[in-house]
This record gives C-alpha cells, structure tokens and sequence, in this order.
C-alpha cells in the first residue's frame, strides 16, 4: 500500500505511541485526522506533522463520542482519499485490583479502548466500503491473553476491543481489519504501571521493572515505524488476526 496522499485518522494521536505512529505516517506522505482528548496536547502534535508537508487536522474529544468519531470521519471525507483510521485511543488506570477500581475508571477504560472503536467503525466503514484496500487497524495487547493483578479491566477492554476488529473482518471483509499489538513500549503506561498504586500494585510494579531491566522495552518511534512498514506491505495477510512489531 502506498501512503502517499491517502488520507487516515489516528486516535489517541496527542502521545506515545499515537504521536509516534502521526509523525511516522506524515513521513510516508499521509494525510491525518489526528484526534485525542488533550486539545493542547493533540495541537503540539499537528504542529509537528503540519511540518513534515501534509494536510493534518486536529479534532478534540473523546473517541467515545459519537460527535467526535462524526467530526474525524467527516474531516478525513473533506481531506479526500480517504483510506483508513488507526483506533489507538485508550486508557490503563494500573494499580486498582477489580473491586477497588472506582466506576469513573471502569468507565474511562472501556469507553476510550472498546466504545471509541465501535464509534469510529460506525461512521467509518459507511464510507471505508467504498474505497478497495481500505484499513481498519485496532491497537491489541497481549494483556487480552492474560490475568495480571492491576490491569484487569484493561485486559478485559482489550480482549473486547480484539474481538470487536475481528468481528469487523467477518461482517466487512473488503475493508482490512487486523489487531496490530504494539509491545511493551516506553510511554505513560509503562511509567504508571512502574508507579502503580493498589492492590496489584506488588504484582505489576516489579514485572514492568523487569521488561526495563531485560531490555524488552522499544521505543513508540520503534512500534510505530513497524506498523507503518505492515501497511506499507501487504496488510491484507493480517486480516482478522494479529500483527506485532515483529511481523515483518
């Protein structure tokens, strides 16, 4: 696939791994929605690819919001080319065992991972079905896998998120839906679940300290730049499964 003048939106686009993935994107001559819920944030970043010479827009707001997913698709129609989106938006809130996590968070975590992906296929794939070889990528984790004290909704948000983009690729199989699970990679997530508070805090603190020891920590430029070079190959080969930063 060439990037080049396509246009994607990217979720969570205002750090780590998402501002990561807007920059290497722009280098590959995309066009970008970026969207995030930091509007200060998310503008720092569409100042940095406006930059690199493509047409970038930024839009605020959570990804659970049925506006927001409605104002990202309707800017990446404007743009023209429109060729796909990136569900990279989500939140961890470590620490907190099941029961001592408050519903705020439970909130946070299944609207930003699971409801912001629904959204943003329901506005999307109306549209994406028109284009051939259009991309529906959603950030996994290896967590959907796994009980780890300290992270167990997450996990639970991103094994619904996981089987969320493969029921796309069953219901919707002309647009390219895959996982893309990025690796343990050094962002705020990784430094909260070092800092974790609660319950599982004895569990987690000392395993992601040992990933940092062990040298399995990569960069977001490293996780980014991976998946680019997937879609910028034969993304099709991913489609309804799982790709990671060791793919390629």
């Amino acid at each position: 696939m060439n990037l080049h003048g396509k246009t994607f939106i990217i979720t969570g686009a205002s750090r780590g791994i998402g501002e990561a993935l807007a920059l290497a994107m722009a280098k590959a001559g995309a066009n970008l929605i970026l969207g995030a819920r930091n509007q200060v944030a998310l503008e720092f970043v569409r100042d940095r690819v406006r930059e690199l010479g493509v047409q970038v827009v930024a839009v605020a707001g959570s990804a659970a919001s049925d506006a927001a997913a409605r104002q990202m698709v309707q800017a990446a129609l404007e743009l023209g080319h429109f060729k796909g989106f990136v569900h990279n938006a989500g939140i961890l809130n470590a620490g907190p065992l099941v029961y001592e996590l408050v519903e705020a968070q439970y909130d946070e975590i299944l609207e930003s991972n699971v409801k912001g992906g629904y959204q943003l296929a329901r506005h999307a794939y109306p549209h994406l079905l028109r284009q051939e070889g259009s991309v529906a990528v959603f950030l996994g984790s290896g967590a959907a896998e796994h009980n780890v004290p300290g992270m167990g909704i997450y996990a639970i948000a991103k094994a619904a998120e996981e089987h969320l983009a493969r029921q796309l690729a069953v219901e919707a199989p002309d647009v390219i839906c895959f996982i893309y699970r990025p690796g343990i990679v050094e962002t705020d997530y990784t430094r909260q679940l070092i800092e974790a508070e609660g319950g599982g805090a004895r569990v987690v603190r000392p395993l992601f300290k040992s990933y940092l020891e062990q040298g399995q920590v990569i960069t977001a430029e490293q996780s980014a730049k991976a998946l680019v070079r997937i879609l910028e190959g034969n993304p099709r080969k991913y489609h309804g499964r799982i790709a990671t930063s060791e793919s390629i």
